[in-house]
């Protein structure tokens, strides 16, 4: 290698970006994961008290909405960073 030549670097600030929003990413997933577990749950198990049926759908409504926000957020985040790189 010549000394003119230097190593490309990764951009440090972008990967720890990146690792931020995946990171993020896993939160909404594990949060989706169980308020749906616990509106199926309620849902299965507590099919005698109508409240808490209602509760349980209530949740799982919830959590389909956190996963969808979720994933929007991700790519958006990743899609602008991405167009930054490029740019």
């Amino acid at each position: 290698m010549a000394a003119s030549e230097t190593p490309t670097t990764p951009d440090l600030a972008r990967v720890r970006t990146d690792l931020a929003n995946e990171r993020t990413l896993l939160a909404y997933l594990r949060t989706a994961l169980m308020l749906m577990a616990t509106g199926v749950s309620l849902v299965q198990f507590m099919d005698d008290d109508s409240r808490l049926v209602w509760l349980g759908w209530l949740s799982s409504i919830v959590g389909t909405l956190v996963l969808v926000i979720g994933v929007q957020r991700f790519a958006s985040l990743k899609r602008r960073l991405d167009e930054r790189k490029a740019g």
